[in-house]
């Protein structure tokens, strides 16, 4: 899975040979938003849109997929790997906060694949990424839910600050210090859905996936958040720890309604061993 490339990444050097001689700058890419340059610098590694370059500085951009090398000239060798017309990109979700995009979406690349993206801008050009990235399962999760299915559709967002609030608390509160005795103040009981492809809707299905791997001596361990970004009724926590014994990067999107976390989709990525890192960026450097 780490040995993956990021969709944008690859997007940009599917395209960046014939757009050398075309000048980047901010003038010529406030025309859209921050939002709709990165749903369109993913959708090119299908499309071949090679217009979606022009959202990227190539002089500052920093890669945090610790599979690949810095900056756009370090994924040349994947790429070259890449079956032609095997690529498949289908943006389900996109968010902004501030000078960060960040994504929801379903693709082939090297196989089925799900994963989530960010993207921090400097006037109006993309200059640094993030990702966590899984293989995409190949049945709905105990409660008949897909990794990826479920609303889209962005709401309140007059409670944007409220809703980072209750999920950093939750984060920290339960997820960090484990004081399950407040599970119930941040979640509405079983009217709670679940994405994850192994647990069961409501407090009942994670209660009884967190027997499950206690049974079977399977830790998850939530050591610290790093960022938490939200539109409105969307939220997503950025958070490291382990799974397993092994060093895991979280990346959790919840949706709020009323105060409380109605439901939940996630990606779990195994953090690579230090010596195989291609840059020096960090997982989750900067953020």
């Amino acid at each position: 899975m780490q040995k993956i490339m990021s969709i944008a990444v690859a997007a940009t050097l599917l395209s960046v040979a014939a757009c050398t001689s075309n000048q980047i700058t901010p003038e010529n890419s406030m025309t859209i938003s921050n939002k709709e340059k990165a749903v369109a610098l993913l959708n090119s590694i299908e499309t071949g849109d090679q217009e979606a370059v022009r959202y990227v500085n190539p002089q500052q951009y920093t890669q945090h997929n610790l599979a690949v090398g810095d900056g756009l000239a370090g994924f040349g060798a994947v790429l070259q790997a890449l079956p032609k017309g095997s690529a498949k990109v289908d943006v389900i979700r996109a968010f902004s906060d501030g000078d960060y995009v960040f994504t929801h979406t379903d693709y082939n690349f090297f196989g089925p694949k799900v994963g989530f993206d960010i993207f921090r801008f400097e006037d109006g050009l993309i200059v640094e990424h993030w990702d966590n990235l899984a293989v995409k399962a190949d049945a709905p999760n105990p409660s008949n839910h897909t990794q990826l299915d479920g609303p889209v559709e962005i709401t309140d967002l007059d409670k944007t600050g409220d809703n980072k609030a209750l999920v950093a608390d939750f984060v920290d509160s339960i997820l960090v210090k484990g004081e399950m005795d407040k599970l119930a103040s941040f979640i509405d009981g079983d009217n709670y859905i679940q994405h994850n492809t192994d647990i069961a809707d409501g407090l009942s299905g994670l209660a009884a996936a967190l027997e499950e791997m206690a049974k079977q001596g399977v830790s998850m361990v939530y050591s610290e958040n790093h960022v938490v970004l939200g539109e409105g009724n969307f939220v997503l926590s950025v958070s490291e720890g382990s799974f397993a014994g092994e060093p895991t990067s979280f990346y959790d999107l919840f949706r709020v309604e009323h105060g409380k976390i109605v439901e939940h989709w996630d990606v779990i990525e195994t953090i690579l061993p230090r010596d195989e890192w291609k840059n020096v960026n960090g997982k989750f450097g900067n953020l």
